[in-house]
């Protein structure tokens, strides 16, 4: 899952980061309201992680733009800032969720979870598609009731694909999603490739179905047989 951090604080951006990164998340941050414009109006996010103070502008402003390019992406604010009217505001532009600072990661976590259970997969723990079954907590996918060995950048290609059912990616999407703004410094996207291949590999040896198609000249999609 990849998240965006538009925090200024330093410091805490940095904690935010790496606990998230260790979580298996990609998580990439700006520290102002300029770079997160950019980001946002480049890529898409499954969260983004919102301070509304930052030096060059209001984090509202931000808001207000990913609503003006009606982006899908979750928003949760987090903020120093606990009164009633600027929850209300955030929530009146768009905003998903609002925590206030200062707030333990372990919460911040799981309200990230929690909106993209509701955002992707209708609030559910397990997502379920014909005889695949997912635990998005535990990381467990199983075929046919049965538990197979797999890799976390292949469950999270598993959802990203599966999120996105009939719907074609590129492998420039699919790259940027699992690597986040890294896949920009890279020469190709062949790690693609590879984990689309392996992934469909698995999911055969253990009788699945084969949803994953090739779309020639833009990427795959994932579409039942």
């Amino acid at each position: 899952m990849k998240l965006l951090l538009i925090e200024d604080e330093k410091e805490l951006a940095l904690s935010i980061q790496k606990y998230l990164t260790d979580k298996d998340f990609v998580c990439e941050w700006v520290n102002n309201k300029s770079d997160a414009i950019d980001k946002i109006s480049i890529y898409d996010y499954d969260c983004v992680l919102l301070d509304l103070m930052l030096p060059d502008g209001n984090g509202f402003e931000i808001l207000k733009e990913m609503k003006g390019q009606n982006k899908t992406d979750g928003i949760i604010i987090i903020s120093a800032k606990e009164n009633l009217e600027t929850r209300l505001e955030g929530f009146k532009i768009g905003a998903d969720d609002y925590l206030t600072k200062p707030f333990h990661l372990s919460e911040l976590l799981v309200r990230i979870q929690a909106l993209i259970r509701r955002k992707k997969f209708n609030g559910n723990n397990i997502v379920v598609f014909s005889e695949i079954k997912i635990d998005i907590l535990s990381k467990n996918v199983k075929v046919n009731n049965k538990t197979i060995d797999i890799t976390k950048k292949e469950i999270d290609l598993l959802l990203y694909l599966i999120g996105n059912e009939n719907r074609v990616l590129s492998k420039a999407a699919i790259a940027e999603h699992l690597s986040g703004d890294m896949a920009d410094m890279l020469d190709n996207h062949d790690f693609v490739y590879a984990h689309v291949k392996n992934l469909k590999k698995k999911l055969s040896d253990a009788g699945g179905g084969d949803y994953i198609k090739s779309v020639y000249g833009l990427g795959y999609k994932w579409k039942n047989a």
